[in-house]
């Protein structure tokens, strides 16, 4: 969700001003992906590198998360929006730490969609820990393979991801899912998250439809 602070800037505002307004565009967001049938929607909130932005931003940033979570649970969870944390709550302030505990395990029975919260997290970060959390169980490295891998990371249980959205016209990865965007498609757009609307989502899910995703081999003849 890349853009925020241009948004703001653009404007005239502060940059937590813009990262407000592209919180409030999650919820249209989400009911357009449980309108078009997408079952799984990762949200890239807050990177672990983003602990070095300056301190005023990050306590906006974790306040407006907060909000968000006061604000919106009751209806994400009327919609059937099932909610994940991808990354940990370790530094996180103990009372939000809990407010995220407590909307995850509100919408853990909830099938419209699963919505995961990449916050504090990172992709090699995911891998590091995956890594050390199979030494400790002891894994036979005869028994290490890419499934094996893939049930240590904070995505187990989900699909990779098809389909990766980058808005504000980046064109790279930051540390974003590294293991599971190995096939990903990509759709990039200028537009800034706080202005990306349903209908480029549309625009997105129609190019990706058009493309052919060969995973390395040839197509079939």
């Amino acid at each position: 969700m890349d853009g925020n602070g241009r948004w703001a800037k653009e404007r005239h505002l502060p940059r937590v001003a813009g990262h407000r307004a592209g919180t409030a565009n999650i919820k249209h967001i989400v009911r357009e992906c449980i309108a078009q049938g997408v079952p799984y929607l990762t949200l890239y909130a807050f990177s672990t590198e983003n602990w070095n932005r300056p301190s005023w931003e990050v306590r906006g940033l974790m306040r407006i998360l907060a909000e968000f979570i006061d604000r919106e649970l009751r209806e994400l969870h009327a919609d059937g929006v099932h909610l994940r944390h991808l990354g940990e709550l370790d530094g996180v302030e103990p009372f939000l730490q809990t407010k995220v505990r407590n909307a995850i395990e509100t919408t853990r029975n909830n099938t419209a969609i699963t919505v995961a919260v990449a916050f504090n997290y990172g992709g090699r970060a995911d891998i590091v820990r995956a890594v050390r959390r199979m030494l400790a169980d002891g894994v036979a490295p005869e028994d290490l393979n890419e499934q094996r891998i893939s049930e240590y990371l904070y995505t187990a249980g989900m699909p990779d991801p098809d389909l990766i959205i980058r808005t504000s016209g980046e064109w790279r990865l930051s540390n974003f899912l590294i293991w599971q965007a190995a096939y990903s498609e990509y759709w990039v757009t200028p537009i800034f998250w706080p202005d990306f609307k349903p209908e480029q989502l549309r625009a997105a899910l129609n190019d990706y439809c058009r493309r052919e995703r060969r995973f390395g081999a040839l197509p079939e003849s």
